[in-house]
């Protein structure tokens, strides 16, 4: 449980108790957000990247990630952004673990290069079921794939450089994906669009659509290899083509 802090709005003077939601990491650990009990809740007037995320360590593996801003809708229309600790990308009290590799050699003994390595070595660690985030405004949408691509184990997300002609655009390292909140389906251009951007970036692709996508866009996408997800609002993602049944049960 996240500890409630008192949120005041600064348009009606309403008061609130609020408690701060929390997010699955990779490894399967809550992460929510330090909130600052002194802090003064601000109303939120235009959207950026820059605001609307953060960056929070996990207690528990130590992995850095932009996790959402936390808010509060108020009843008289106004949003209200959160105030959180300053240093809000510190979890308090969580020691970051330190990797210290000593090797043989250095210790002055005979490396042991023709040691064979073990079996299970090779064998992929298995993924934690995923933890969905439940869609209710177009930032959820972007959040629920952004959670959905680090379960994958995608690493780095961000905003994506590049404005998509539609949606909105997010980017990991060696991918970019698109996640199209509206209630339109996902066209034929919004996909080839998707593909050429990622194809100027070296980088594969992916697409997240509410509404589902138009036969041609998904006819276009299973020739390029674009996996194509539909997002519920349970925040799930679930693979409609081929491309996004192999990503979804490889992962990155």
């Amino acid at each position: 449980m996240t500890e409630s802090v008192p949120v005041r709005c600064p348009a009606c003077r309403r008061e609130h108790l609020y408690a701060a939601p929390s997010f699955p990491c990779v490894c399967g650990a809550p992460v929510a957000p330090p909130l600052d009990r002194r802090g003064t809740a601000t109303a939120v007037t235009h959207r950026s990247w820059a605001e609307d995320w953060i960056t929070l360590r996990c207690g528990s593996c130590g992995r850095l990630d932009e996790w959402p801003h936390p808010e509060l809708g108020c009843p008289c229309g106004t949003v209200l952004r959160i105030a959180v600790t300053e240093r809000a990308d510190v979890t308090e009290g969580t020691e970051v673990p330190e990797v210290t590799e000593v090797t043989e050699a250095r210790k002055g003994a005979v490396p042991r290069a023709a040691a064979a390595p073990e079996t299970t070595a090779a064998r992929p660690k298995p993924r934690r079921p995923f933890q969905p985030v439940t869609i209710r405004t177009a930032r959820d949408a972007v959040t629920a794939a952004a959670v959905y691509l680090r379960w994958l184990g995608y690493q780095d997300i961000r905003r994506a450089d590049q404005r998509p002609p539609t949606g909105i655009g997010i980017a990991a390292r060696g991918l970019v994906a698109q996640v199209d909140p509206t209630v339109r389906p996902a066209s034929l251009r919004d996909v080839e669009c998707l593909w050429l951007t990622a194809m100027t970036e070296s980088a594969d692709c992916a697409y997240f659509s509410l509404a589902g996508y138009a036969t041609d866009a998904r006819t276009r996408a299973d020739a390029l290899g674009v996996p194509l997800f539909v997002l519920d609002l349970t925040g799930t993602p679930q693979p409609v083509n081929s491309p996004a049944d192999e990503l979804d049960g490889t992962g990155a």
